[in-house]
């Protein structure tokens, strides 16, 4: 897998505001930070659903990412926040873990494509639930470049208690989105818990395939 930082666009302008907000919550241990992978990813492990190489979109401080390095997948996590990935970098150093990390933000997934980097996996946490609608249009298109035919992405967020809002998810959004852009093959969503250090949230884990 090559190296995405090594990849900048032509008509890069810097990183979008919200890097600046995560930066300043990784300065302390934000409360979804649980210092292990979420259990609904841990699960889909164990069945055998995920295929290397896996891109692990918003990954934090790199828990998930060195999760599945040490399983044997060749894994490489991206994320918004400087602070995160130098964090999730250090981690994976002293455990001697072959996890890659990188500064990426997850709407410019096409640039990933364009450095040459495509996944048989993609898995996202808490990355989906925190868009704004219209930017959610543009990362499922983004997707589409960087997973290849056949392969599986897969969203874990917040359940959305009101539909106005547009933090978090729900089946029915979900269904319509992938239902909307071509090329997709939705496989379900199910009921589950996102869990953060002191609390557990009401949850949907997604998935659907890109088709062949």
């Amino acid at each position: 897998m090559s190296d995405p930082e090594a990849y900048v666009p032509a008509d890069y302008t810097g990183p979008r505001p919200e890097a600046y907000a995560f930066d300043a919550a990784y300065e302390g241990v934000p409360n979804w930070d649980i210092g292990r992978p979420q259990r609904a990813f841990v699960r889909l492990v164990e069945a055998g659903l995920v295929r290397g190489p896996v891109l692990d979109v918003g990954c934090g401080t790199g828990e998930l990412t060195m999760f599945l390095a040490r399983q044997g997948y060749e894994a490489l996590g991206i994320d918004i926040s400087p602070r995160a990935v130098a964090t999730a970098r250090e981690k994976a150093h002293w455990r001697r873990n072959p996890a890659r990390f990188a500064v990426w933000d997850a709407l410019a997934l096409d640039g990933l494509a364009r450095a040459g980097i495509t996944v048989r996996t993609v898995l996202d946490c808490a990355t989906f639930h925190v868009l704004r609608f219209a930017d959610r249009e543009r990362y499922v298109a983004g997707l589409s470049t960087v997973l290849d035919p056949g392969g599986l992405f897969c969203v874990l967020g917040d359940a959305r208690p009101d539909p106005r809002r547009e933090y978090g998810v729900s089946p029915a959004e979900f269904r319509a989105r992938f239902r909307a852009a071509e090329g997709w093959d939705l496989l379900g969503t199910w009921g589950t818990v996102f869990e953060r250090r002191y609390s557990r949230n009401q949850a949907y884990l997604g998935l659907v395939r890109r088709l062949p």
